[in-house]
């Protein structure tokens, strides 16, 4: 890919992949000095004010910043067909694998997720500065996650989906039609020839498979003709198979809606009337305003496929329904009960409803009162690596430090959460423990895991449970603890322990619980990867490796230890923030990680201004590294102005953070070069792998973008 053709490239303006030779460069060695070093891409461009406008659909038309979108209209939907453009809509995150898998015999909880008709602030790619998002954050709980609005092909955000994916969470978009508009729109490809519904399955499948979500919620609120129901069936089975080929694993789910006469009416079960498109497609969403008496008749009716129906519960209490709010628990136990899977519709109430002020503890609340009905879902596949970010800040932390003070909000930096509510500690009479997320003091992102609890006098220690696990234990693993005790507490010390069972099987054979001695220094080999070892930062953050070899056993469960070491005759409290775990397979650490290869740049549009003798910059960035060695990219860039002969070095900046191997540089405020005169800034592209570990600069990709005046007669 040419960035500057990509442009269309003005007369005189030239791309280069290399530095050119040292005899060629003559006076450029003071102004240009990094193109020393080998890799860098270097641009010419004259700035031109012309515009460039970006698609709508995929960039924000004030800033030019990417954003997720939906179709609104089946004549959109059967044009679509992807392009470069819609590639920061391309979800980077892989389904994850965990215990119990989706597709196992046993009811399962889905979550519909419906606020404000949706694409608010989660619509922004690369976040936004949004002071108090909604975020959700217990994906161990739930199975499914649909993201829904009123738009008649909602794609999901990619944040969502990323966020999902990384915590095992199949993704649904949402098809949906509605009064006379939608009944119009059911009838154009409905009612006809077979060809006509087959293209809009078509283009559903080949949407979730380029933009890598799961599948499709199928919910048609209005009335069909005789001829448009009788097509309905064979359009969901069309639509599954179809989504079979395109996402493996991939599920179709109907609303109960309407009936198999073409009538508009709930049932809130299932039954006769609507089992034909139940029978149709992989499961039943049921409309929310059911009684015990549909449970139980509802039995009989599934037969063997009882957890493919999930119950409808509206948060929002809306109508005659069995709890909704905090008493969400009383429809969840009648579900459970039954045997049937879960759909909580809009749990955004505890946002919406209860306000921003106290989210974080009003969502743990909730989903609390809801923990002892649901499964946790256990981690099966390694590494496991997180500094358990919410996707959200008030300010945003590098290493122990505020590099921002700005609120930011985007989900897919969201990483793998713990356990964390309200535990009780194991340890003894009169322990007590609360875990919860901390938005200020964080080691990286935008928060950490703050635990505060009290070791009784008669006891030792006191053990908080993390993480679940159920897979096989590799030969050899690697554990990585950061901590920070609140106050200097040389009594307590901190440790983890992880608890293995001596069989394959999470279920059978006796458990043992290793609580290796931390490492005082990494392996040689590894002494570039395992950063840190046994040292304390400025911040008062602690970094410890355990080293484990483990033989013929599973994984189980992975506890936080605070332990003194005698008991006394007062209790302790402590406060202990975490900031940091890893549990590395010791066989898959690479002692080097992959240089980021040569940068390309498109999109460059200019403008004058914000102030005197000032442009504004925005241009896309391309690079390509493997996805599955770094957890995000960090975006800096540097630069150097020339007024009147002066050399002018303008200081090293954080840009942003991106989660695909692209990211599109807003507003970037730089001088106007001199007439005949040039400028230069450049950009770095910073791996940040997913052991954490920090890659040395020369790793990191690089771009020099030199600019200069449109009445400029120098080549350079």
């Amino acid at each position: 890919m040419d960035g500057a053709r990509r442009d269309g490239a003005k007369s005189g303006e030239k791309r280069e992949r290399e530095p050119e030779p040292e005899a060629k460069r003559g006076e450029q060695r003071s102004f240009l000095p990094a193109l020393e070093s080998q890799g860098a891409t270097i641009l010419h461009k004259t700035v031109c004010y012309a515009p460039h406008p970006l698609p709508a659909r995929q960039f924000d038309q004030n800033t030019t910043e990417p954003i997720s979108f939906y179709l609104s209209s089946l004549e959109e939907l059967l044009a679509w067909k992807p392009t470069s453009d819609d590639d920061f809509n391309v979800a980077t995150m892989p389904l994850a694998n965990r215990e119990p898998p989706l597709h196992s015999k046993r009811p399962r909880t889905l979550v519909c997720h419906d606020m404000k008709n949706g694409y608010l602030e989660d619509r922004f790619i690369q976040g936004s500065a949004s002071r108090d998002p909604y975020v959700f954050y217990h994906w161990q709980y739930i199975d499914i996650f649909v993201y829904f609005s009123h738009h008649p092909v909602t794609i999901p955000p990619v944040t969502w989906t990323n966020a999902a994916h990384r915590n095992g969470v199949s993704v649904l978009g949402t098809f949906i039609t509605e009064w006379t508009s939608g009944g119009k729109l059911c009838e154009s490809f409905l009612a006809g020839e077979a060809a006509a519904y087959h293209a809009v399955a078509v283009q559903l499948g080949r949407i979730a498979r380029f933009y890598r979500f799961d599948g499709w919620l199928v919910n048609i609120e209005n009335a069909l003709s005789e001829a448009a129901v009788r097509n309905l069936p064979l359009f969901l089975r069309d639509l599954r198979e179809q989504l079979r080929r395109d996402v493996p694993g991939g599920l179709v789910l109907w609303y109960d809606s309407v009936l198999q006469s073409g009538k508009l009416q709930w049932q809130n079960e299932l039954n006769e009337k609507n089992r034909v498109f139940f029978d149709a497609c992989d499961g039943l969403f049921t409309n929310y305003n059911w009684k015990e008496e549909h449970l139980e008749r509802m039995g009989a009716q599934a037969g063997e496929r009882l957890t493919d129906i999930y119950v409808g519960i509206d948060v929002f209490a809306r109508g005659e329904v069995v709890g909704g709010g905090f008493e969400t628990d009383k429809a969840l136990r009648l579900i459970c009960k039954h045997g049937f899977s879960a759909a909580i519709f809009a749990p955004g109430w505890v946002y919406e409803h209860l306000g921003k002020e106290n989210f974080l503890q009003n969502e743990n609340r909730f989903w609390g009162l809801l923990a002892e009905l649901l499964p946790t879902h256990r981690i099966s596949t390694l590494p496991l690596s997180t500094c358990f970010c919410l996707g959200m800040g008030t300010g945003r932390f590098s290493a122990g430090q505020e590099e921002e003070v700005r609120p930011w909000y985007n989900l897919s930096a969201q990483e793998i959460q713990p356990l964390f509510m309200d535990q009780q500690a194991t340890g003894g009479a009169g322990s007590w423990l609360h875990t919860r997320c901390s938005l200020q003091d964080a080691w990286n992102g935008g928060s950490c895991l703050l635990i505060e609890g009290i070791i009784p006098p008669d006891a030792r220690h006191v053990a908080v449970r993390l993480f679940s696990f159920k897979m096989p234990a590799p030969p050899k693993l690697f554990l990585c603890l950061l901590y920070k005790l609140e106050e200097k507490l040389p009594e307590v010390a901190v440790t983890l322990e992880l608890t293995t069972w001596n069989s394959g099987s999470c279920h059978v054979g006796v458990a043992t619980r290793h609580q290796p001695p931390p490492l005082p220094t990494p392996p040689p080999h590894l002494s570039g990867l395992l950063t840190g070892c046994g040292r304390q930062s400025m911040a008062g953050w602690i970094r410890r490796y355990y080293e484990l070899e483990l033989r013929d056993c599973a994984l189980h469960d992975l506890s936080l230890i605070l332990s003194r070491h005698q008991p006394g005759l007062q209790e302790r409290r402590f406060s202990c923030r975490l900031g940091e775990i890893q549990v590395l397979d010791a066989d898959n650490l690479r002692s080097s990680l992959p240089r980021v290869p040569s940068l390309e740049a498109s999109q460059v549009l200019w403008h004058k201004g914000p102030g005197t003798n000032q442009l504004s910059l925005s241009l896309t960035l391309r690079w390509s590294y493997p996805s599955s060695q770094a957890r995000c990219f960090r975006i800096h860039c540097q630069g150097m102005a020339r007024p009147r002969g002066q050399v002018l070095p303008l200081p090293e900046q954080l840009l942003g953070v991106a989660h695909n191997t692209l990211y599109r540089v807003v507003g970037l405020t730089l001088p106007e070069p001199p007439p005949k005169e040039s400028c230069h800034v450049e950009f770095f592209v910073e791996p940040v792998p997913n052991e954490g570990a920090a890659v040395e600069r020369s790793r990191w990709g690089r771009l020099v973008l030199v600019y200069s005046d449109p009445a400029s007669t120098s080549t350079y």
